[in-house]
């Protein structure tokens, strides 16, 4: 029988804690404030997993390795996955993970928002990535320590061993003063059964493991943002309107069919995004967002 007991993985002092599927998003949220890192063991059931392969494989085929070794040669990434995969979008408003954004990014904005959806399989001799911080997207800006404007998951569609490549973790470094430098030694690596989800922050350091094993191991990476930054995958061609029409309205509104703060993203003459969509559901001037 699953309890809220909860699992620590220490390794050389330094740990990630895992969680089970019916835990407490604010306890998850919690230890995610301590470490920038959290699991949440077997969120996802296996019916759902090998759905979202099925969606998802004629696109990742088609898709080629990276360009450089941050991007990883040996590493495909195959995006628009609300668009191209209806599983994808269960586990894109997954009530754990929202919950959890709700702790940590609603604390800091009136609302938050998809910020990219992507396959990452790494394959068979891929060297380790370097360390970074998601963050970095917004033109490495310094934001404020203990500032949070980006969730991100990693959900393993195989299980996540040191061995082929398990994505790894710098515990504590979302609290690092700007100008420290991690390095391997001061990972650990987020190992977790399959369906289970690694939940972080866009401040934490990590990097994609070494896949030493003689397989790809892939993940689902789904990201949050706070609404008033851009996202780094545009939904908007991703999951462009003929497409986004037929979403739950609630997803629509999380990829970005929404105003955000006090007026951001509206059209025309003041129009809410949704109404873009949904004519009826439309409002227009400007509000604070009730999220």
């Amino acid at each position: 029988m699953l309890t809220n007991a909860k699992l620590t993985i220490s390794i050389g002092g330094m740990s990630l804690q895992h969680f089970p599927p019916n835990a407490a998003p604010a306890d998850v949220a919690a230890a995610i404030r301590r470490d920038g890192a959290a699991i949440v063991d077997r969120a996802a059931d296996g019916e759902l997993i090998d759905r979202i392969v099925a969606e998802t494989t004629p696109y990742l085929d088609a898709t080629a390795g990276g360009s450089d070794g941050f991007s990883g040669r040996r590493t495909r990434r195959t995006g628009a996955l609300i668009a191209r995969s209806p599983g994808s979008r269960e586990l894109a408003a997954h009530p754990m993970v929202l919950g959890v954004c709700d702790e940590i990014l609603g604390a800091n904005a009136s609302s938050y928002q998809l910020h990219l959806t992507q396959i990452i399989d790494i394959g068979p001799g891929e060297p380790a990535q370097m360390l970074h911080r998601d963050h970095w997207a917004w033109d490495a800006f310094d934001f404020p320590l203990g500032f949070e404007v980006e969730i991100s998951t990693i959900w393993a569609v195989q299980d996540f061993t040191d061995h082929n490549g398990a994505t790894r973790v710098v515990p504590g470094s979302h609290l690092w003063e700007g100008g420290r430098t991690p390095t391997q030694e001061d990972t650990v690596p987020a190992e977790m059964e399959r369906g289970s989800v690694l939940v972080y922050t866009g401040s934490v350091f990590h990097g994609g493991g070494a896949n030493r094993s003689d397989r790809s191991r892939a993940a689902v990476n789904i990201d949050y943002c706070l609404g008033w930054l851009r996202q780094e995958e545009n939904q908007y061609l991703s999951c462009p309107p003929e497409v986004a029409r037929e979403l739950p309205v609630e997803l629509a509104k999380l990829i970005g069919y929404r105003r955000a703060a006090f007026a951001l993203g509206y059209f025309g003459d003041t129009q809410d995004p949704i109404e873009a969509l949904h004519p009826e559901l439309g409002s227009r001037g400007f509000a604070i967002v009730d999220r």
